[in-house]
């Protein structure tokens, strides 16, 4: 059983590791790749990361990523994957801005800045659960659909014990996930500033 789960994570951290390289690729290039240009290149890039390609390492490339970044939560991973599909739509700025307010709040308690401890909350709290699934309520009041089926996805997960931690918060929120959040939100804020600036310069009297 263990051997199998460890197959799992290797193959999740593929996938995500060649979806990773995918979007850059596609970030750098002057045009958009088909859709089977991308199938192909995750399959190619799945499968170099995946078995062992000798080179004095014993393990395969994800082996030594996961190693070094542990397993990446459900949202993150899923949101990564679903960003390469086909009309595939930007993540609501309220989203971003929810994640990086929970994130700037989470991480400074949960490592002892304070008197207690919501990492806890994940071993099964009753009212953190709720306030999951009132958060996707939420985002299906919000009409992001996409939204729901990920937080609904995660909760399946962390159930069926897919990664190796038994503890909600992984499986929601992770550190690239909310450093993410956070630069997409400066952007927005930098983007705005820029386009109120330059509207203000095009109106000038004189």
């Amino acid at each position: 059983m263990n051997n199998l789960i460890q197959t799992l994570a290797l193959i999740e951290m593929s996938i995500t590791c060649a979806a990773i390289i995918t979007l850059l690729l596609q970030k750098i290039s002057p045009q958009e790749f088909p859709w089977i240009a991308k199938v192909m290149l995750i399959l190619l890039l799945s499968n170099l990361f995946f078995w062992p390609l000798g080179l004095g390492m014993e393990l395969p490339l994800s082996a030594y990523v996961r190693g070094v970044i542990g397993d990446l939560s459900i949202v993150t991973t899923l949101l990564l994957w679903t960003s390469l599909l086909p009309l595939s739509k930007p993540t609501p700025l309220a989203l971003k801005f929810a994640v990086a307010c929970i994130a700037i709040i989470f991480y400074p308690l949960a490592l002892g800045l304070g008197m207690f401890d919501p990492y806890a909350w994940g071993y099964g709290s009753s009212l953190f659960f709720i306030g999951v699934l009132l958060f996707a309520t939420v985002c299906g009041l919000a009409n992001w659909s996409k939204g729901v089926w990920i937080i609904a996805i995660a909760i399946l997960a962390w159930a069926a014990h897919w990664h190796e931690s038994a503890n909600l918060w992984d499986y929601l929120l992770d550190p690239f996930l909310a450093i993410w959040a956070v630069i997409a939100l400066l952007r927005a804020l930098y983007s705005r500033r820029r386009d109120k600036a330059r509207s203000g310069y095009l109106f000038r009297p004189g």
